[in-house]
């Protein structure tokens, strides 16, 4: 019997575990999608612009060494898929004088909003459990994250997700 009751219990935290966390995740992209934040010129954006196509948005920073690493392979592939309903949309948690530094710099061709640290939070509720940077969420063209990646993505990550938010 307590074997039984002790099982239940433990049925029901999991449970009750995945529902609210699948409802967070929920309310999070929900948030993420509503967001508005400033572009290098200043202009006040939100994600859900994008939201029609395949949407790989990707938290960073100038001062981040894996971020600047991955910036070219993001550039790379927002030229080649931009035609096919692809759009890479970068956070950054900098000053906007330096990521336009850095934009002009890596000669980014994809929107770069200016966030705060707080953004963090949002990407934590987004699976990014560390709170570290770089950290990517790749949407489909229905808004459902199919893939994040915490770290600098790499060129084959980058393929396969896309093809399975395309799909």
């Amino acid at each position: 019997m307590v074997v039984l009751v002790a099982t239940a219990l433990a049925a029901g935290a999991g449970l009750w575990a995945y529902v609210t966390t699948d409802r967070s995740h929920d309310e999070a992209v929900a948030e993420m999608m509503r967001l508005r934040l400033p572009d290098v010129s200043g202009e006040s954006r939100s994600l859900e612009q994008w939201r029609d196509g395949v949407l790989i948005v990707n938290f960073w920073a100038t001062w981040c060494g894996p971020c600047r690493q991955e910036i070219p392979l993001l550039v790379r592939f927002q030229t080649k898929y931009a035609s096919k309903g692809v759009q890479i949309v970068g956070i950054s948690v900098d000053s906007a004088d330096k990521v336009r530094q850095f934009a002009l710099e890596y000669r980014v061709g994809y929107p770069l909003l200016i966030g705060s640290f707080a953004v963090l939070d949002l990407s934590r509720r987004l699976g990014n459990t560390a709170s570290a940077l770089p950290y990517t969420v790749v949407f489909d063209r229905n808004g459902k994250v199919i893939r994040t990646r915490l770290g600098a993505i790499t060129e084959i990550e980058l393929e396969k997700a896309i093809q399975m938010a395309s799909s």
